[in-house]
């Protein structure tokens, strides 16, 4: 993603990916998918899992330590998320999306799952 995308928008694309990731491992015991589509002013990043307890952002506790934050970047750095519930199979799906993706050359790429 690093070489299609502003480093600002990597990096903070990054960071998301990680969070809903170890969201899904941690409260989920079937692993989780990855998808990603990358076009000329969004990227669009899908985590699946098949659980289909929806996931509910708080605000964390001093007690709290160092957990309970990762839907709260979601929230506070994407510029829009959300959750799906697939049709087929059950669980959902935790999305975000980043505008302003690519790099100024341009044009549309389909990652497609990780």
């Amino acid at each position: 993603m690093r070489h299609r995308c502003p480093a600002d928008t990597a990096e903070v694309a990054e960071l998301l990916i990680t969070e809903l990731v170890t969201n899904a491992l941690v409260h989920t015991d079937q692993g989780a998918e990855v998808s990603a589509t990358l076009a000329a002013d969004r990227l669009r990043v899908e985590v699946r899992d098949y659980a289909s307890r929806r996931p509910r952002p708080y605000v964390p506790t001093a007690d709290d330590g160092t957990h309970g934050r990762g839907l709260m970047l979601v929230q506070a750095l994407a510029d829009a998320w959300g959750v799906d519930a697939p049709v087929q199979a059950g669980g959902k799906v935790v999305w975000f999306e980043l505008d302003g993706a690519l790099a100024p050359y341009g044009g549309a790429y389909d990652a497609g799952p990780a």
